[in-house]
């Protein structure tokens, strides 16, 4: 019988909060100046960290009516993990944890938890039908230390139990969150106690799978020594029992435990240098449940918690640090030349192209209007103030806007220069890709616009903004300008990678010398072969089918996660525009389009010479917009 398609394969109940992670490896949170977001606490981080690796999971908690609330609820339907069983609390701010990085033992870490959203879980939050739909639930240890969250995991047991679900129960001890220590010690791992060795140890006989590192595996048996730990855990519950051993990796015991400890189940073990540990237990977690809920060996399932636990341990945040299943897969299969994971290029181009960063996007049709000096000298001419420009780019978002009717599949390119009031009005339209030029218009060799410096520029960007660079690149160039070319785009490449946003790189080869077949495709290997991966190309028009066959093969033998190919449109008609998407049309590459001239140059004329009034110039662009984009999705095989 086939599962439901409702059904999940687990349930993670307890913490959820939004870390703020220090960026200055090395200080004393005293000193850090900025922060990384992030998804944080240990059942959110595994709903989103199974959900990576292929499973389907929900986080069942609460989160607070507010911005950082909205937050955790968009980035699990992002990751594709189920928020059915959250709620929201209009009571309750949502939890924070802060951190930073001192050195490779050293993380202090601030809890700010008081009377928050995720510790108000009550009983009426569990619905047994909706935990009734799922495989599993793995329940916590810190939402047993107060007695409304232990009410609500009870319950939540006590349904799956009659259900036939399996139970996980992740020990997760933090001595702070039970009371036992001060503010200033959210990184302290262990405080003996025998209250919540009681309160954990009514938990054990009712599980399936016990995970915990040595000191919770001590915490949770009441016992001072590890063997004897074991012993008493095993003599509560017939679970399957993981040790967590940090650098060693882990051991299963799935029967009677041993006289020697070392004589459990063990997985491969994986070497590398540790750089931030929390969330590594998290993305352990994760990783032996995409095997253990897959029926896979234990010992597989240990391989696959030690894999995903080293990517966590290697890199700064908790669940955006997670792999996905296709990552885990390449690193188990061609290992890495890297000690610190974070920086192999590899790993770290498949971790983005796969993770939930970005916007699925399986067609892009773009209004172009990041043109500068082409409208400042349209201005010059008709004797207008530059500062007109703005305002018609604004209108050109709303052509594009009412063009899209809200779908998804639409978006505009859209400069900082003149565009900044059009840059807000796009950003309002939730579905519309917007994305931004950083070339100095006309530059060759290539420079950007503004300063020199993109890492500290692009900092300041929102993230879903998509980076544009226009680079007049011809394969033929001579030697020392190619050189200079493929420099400056690698080192926008790395800025982008490094700062998180997506990037196009548009060529345009054929101004500096014949455009022929083999044109672009030698030139994108060249790129390719200096470590340039954009997630986006936007090319010149080829002239035939045969151009697009190696266009699509040099992509995909090189870069296939490269999310496809946008044409662009050097002012050319709409005639020669629609035979442009003929030719493209067997491509598997190309995604759309991205035209600008064909569709304002009309009514930039006409508007910044007091000719055409802003509804008469918003409806000529949505006309000739919805022109090119009716001629686009008419042609067969288009999605």
């Amino acid at each position: 019988m086939s599962a439901r398609r409702d059904q999940l394969d687990v349930i993670t109940i307890g913490r959820a909060s939004v870390d703020l992670y220090g960026q200055q490896i090395g200080s004393r949170l005293e000193d850090v100046a900025s922060f990384a977001k992030s998804v944080g606490g240990c059942p959110a981080n595994i709903a989103i960290g199974t959900a990576r690796l292929g499973l389907r999971s929900a986080w069942l908690g609460r989160v607070g009516a507010e911005q950082f609330g909205n937050f955790i609820i968009e980035q699990m339907r992002r990751e594709g993990a189920s928020v059915e069983g959250i709620a929201v609390d209009s009571e309750r701010l949502t939890a924070l944890a802060i951190l930073a990085v001192e050195d490779d033992k050293k993380f202090p870490l601030i809890f700010y938890r008081e009377n928050c959203a995720d510790m108000a879980l009550e009983e009426s939050d569990i619905d047994e039908g909706f935990i009734a739909r799922s495989r599993s639930i793995l329940v916590t240890g810190t939402h047993f230390s107060q007695p409304n969250t232990a009410a609500a995991q009870h319950k939540a047991i006590k349904i799956a139990r009659e259900n036939g679900l399996k139970v996980v129960f992740d020990i997760d001890y933090r001595p702070n969150l039970w009371g036992l220590a001060g503010h200033a010690a959210g990184e302290e791992r262990y405080i003996a106690s025998a209250k919540v060795s009681e309160k954990l140890k009514a938990v054990l006989p009712h599980c399936d799978l016990i995970v915990g590192t040595e000191e919770e595996v001590l915490i949770g048996s009441g016992e001072s020594d590890l063997h004897a730990a074991l012993r008493t855990i095993r003599k509560l519950s017939p679970a399957t029992i993981v040790l967590k051993r940090g650098p060693m990796g882990c051991t299963v015991y799935d029967g009677d435990i041993p006289g020697d400890l070392e004589d459990g189940i063990v997985g491969r073990g994986f070497p590398i240098e540790v750089y931030n540990t929390l969330g590594a237990g998290d993305a352990f977690m994760s990783g032996f449940l995409r095997g253990w809920l897959r029926d896979e060996p234990l010992a597989t399932c240990a391989t696959w918690a030690n894999a995903s636990g080293a990517f966590a341990v290697s890199r700064l945040l908790c669940s955006s640090e997670i792999p996905s299943f296709e990552e885990l897969t390449h690193f188990l299969e061609h290992g890495s030349t890297e000690f610190a994971l974070r920086n192999d290029e590899a790993l770290n181009h498949i971790h983005w192209a796969t993770t939930a960063r970005r916007r699925d996007h399986p067609k892009l049709m773009a209004l172009a209007i990041d043109h500068r000096l082409q409208l400042e000298m349209l201005a010059d001419r008709l004797g207008v103030a530059h500062d007109r420009i703005g305002e018609f780019k604004a209108l050109a978002v709303e052509a594009a806007a009412r063009v899209a009717d809200g779908r998804p599949g639409f978006g505009v390119l859209i400069d900082d220069k003149h565009g900044r009031d059009a840059l807000f009005a796009a950003s309002r339209h939730e579905h519309l890709w917007i994305g931004k030029p950083v070339e100095l218009p006309g530059s060759r060799p290539l420079r950007f616009e503004f300063t020199q410096d993109m890492g500290s520029r692009l900092v300041e960007w929102p993230v879903d903004h998509c980076i544009k660079c226009l680079a007049f690149y011809h394969p033929d160039d001579p030697e020392d300008l190619r050189k200079e070319q493929t420099e400056k785009l690698r080192g926008l490449y790395d800025a982008a990678r490094k700062i998180g946003r997506e990037l196009l790189v548009e060529i345009i080869a054929g101004k500096n010398g014949p455009l022929d077949d083999d044109t672009l495709p030698r030139a994108l290997e060249a790129l390719y072969k200096a470590g340039i991966k954009p997630d986006w190309w936007k090319l010149e028009p080829q002239a035939s089918p045969s151009a697009w066959a190696r266009i699509d093969e040099t992509i995909e033998s090189n870069d296939p996660y490269c999310r496809g190919v946008v044409l662009l449109g050097l002012e050319a008609s709409r005639e020669e525009l629609e035979a442009a998407f003929a030719a493209a049309r067997s491509s598997r590459s190309v995604r759309g389009f991205a035209v600008g001239r064909t569709i304002f140059a009309s009514a930039a004329e006409q508007w910044l010479g007091g000719a055409m009034s802003d509804a008469d110039a918003v409806n000529d662009m949505a006309e000739r917009f919805g022109v090119l984009v009716g001629a686009w999705e008419a042609r067969d095989g288009w999605t």
